[in-house]
Order: C-alpha cells, then sequence, then structure tokens
C-alpha cells in the first residue's frame, strides 16, 4: 500500500500508470552497475521514481575528472567516498522512503550470484564488455531483464534484454574489442541514455509503453541524430 505521503510525492506519474504501477515500482529492486556518468543519472531518476529498493555496485572512489558527468558524487568525495557509499548519502536524504543497498567491489563469476540476489531489473552502466558479459550470461540464467547503456563523446546507444523474448547482449555484440586508456565523454550525453535507460526499468516494471526490445537506439547528440536498428 501507498502512503498518504507517497500518493502526493508520486501524483504526477501514478496520473501516467496509476497506483498499482506505483505500487510495482515500491515492490521492485533494481540493480545499478556502475555508479559514474550512467549510473548517476539512472540512480537518481529510479530513487525519483519511487522504486522501492535500489542496490547500487560500482569498485571506484570518485575521481575529480568523474565531476563532469557524475552527478552523483562532489568535490568533497574525491578520493574518499567509494562510489555506491557516496550516491547512497545523497539518494537518502533525496528519497528517505526508499530503501539504498550497496556492494563496493567487482563483480564476478564467484559472486555474481550472491550480490544479485533477489533483483527485479539490471542496469548495465559499465565501461566495459567483460563485466557486461558477466551480466549478460547472469541475466540469462535467471531470467531477469537486463537494460544496457554505453556512452563515448556525444554518442550514446540503449538496449533492453529479456531472456526468452530478445537477442542476449553477446549476440548483439559477439566480437567487440575493449579499448584501452581513456575515451571522450561530456556529461550531458551520459545524463540522456541515463534518463533512457531508467525509463526503460520503469516501463519493464510498470508494464506502460514499450521496451527497446529486440531494438538498439543510437543517438548522437552533437546532430541529434536519434535512430532505432532492428535486432531481430
Amino acid at each position: 500500500m501507498l502512503s498518504e505521503r507517497e500518493l502526493e510525492r508520486y501524483d504526477r506519474q501514478i496520473m501516467i500508470f496509476g497506483t498499482e504501477g506505483q505500487e510495482k515500482l515500491k515492490r521492485a529492486k533494481v540493480a545499478v552497475v556502475g555508479v559514474g556518468g550512467l549510473g548517476s543519472p539512472v540512480a537518481y531518476y529510479l530513487a525519483a521514481a519511487g522504486v522501492g529498493t535500489l542496490l547500487l555496485i560500482d569498485e571506484q572512489e570518485p575521481e575529480l575528472s568523474n565531476l563532469n558527468r557524475q552527478i552523483l558524487h562532489w568535490e568533497e568525495d574525491v578520493a574518499r567516498n567509494p562510489k555506491p557509499l557516496s550516491a547512497k548519502w545523497k539518494l537518502e536524504r533525496f528519497n528517505s522512503d526508499i530503501k539504498i543497498e550497496t556492494f563496493v567491489g567487482r563483480l564476478s563469476e564467484d559472486n555474481v550470484d550472491e550480490v544479485l540476489e533477489g533483483v527485479d531489473v539490471i542496469v548495465d552502466c559499465l565501461d566495459n564488455f567483460e563485466t557486461r558479459f558477466l551480466l549478460d550470461e547472469y541475466s540469462q540464467r535467471k531470467g531477469i531483464p537486463l537494460v544496457h547503456g554505453a556512452v563515448e563523446g556525444t554518442f550514446g546507444q540503449v538496449t533492453t534484454i529479456v531472456p526468452g523474448k530478445t537477442k542476449s547482449l553477446r549476440e548483439i555484440f559477439p566480437s567487440v574489442k575493449e579499448k584501452s586508456g581513456k575515451f571522450p565523454i561530456i556529461g550531458a550525453t551520459a545524463g540522456v541514455i541515463g534518463s533512457i535507460q531508467a525509463m526503460e526499468v520503469i516501463k519493464l516494471l510498470t508494464g506502460v509503453g514499450e521496451p527497446l526490445l529486440n531494438r538498439l537506439l543510437l543517438v548522437d547528440l552533437a546532430y541529434n541524430n536519434f535512430d532505432v536498428v532492428e535486432l531481430r
């Protein structure tokens, strides 16, 4: 049941998907894997929407060069607070009605089952395909939806994977090569792509709208190009 406070707080979105949809969000647990440029807006907007439990996963501490895009981390967090704990502190004060769980560390084959136990949706906010494919394998094995996002420069991409209904991430990107070193990125790109990922999660949980199933959204914000590639 939603409290009077929650009914007032989420009034504008309850107009879209009703109290039943809001209760679905309240009961859900979503894992945000990577609490950086993408994970910051994803976590912010899922917290704002009233997702009942957010699990924040990252192994790093914020660096000064992160702050142009990783909006959950402030100057006081640099080289001090691990990203999940830095984000938890702000999100708990932003929405005290939800629960924030954290895992500070790197996901591996040895710990992924334990760390992700009980989640309803996984959000890929990572910058490497090694861990992305680990999430993909877990998603396929457990039948849990995975929302993939990636950014570089002014470019971004999003797709939503539902085991048994869509291609897996490895099938979509069978021969991807990891990039080494720094890559260019502007905060607005991560903000747009992360917001789209958050909306994909909300659509999955409430049943409102059409997620990007077997479709890859490609965005170039430098020229305002939005293209959808069919993956069937």
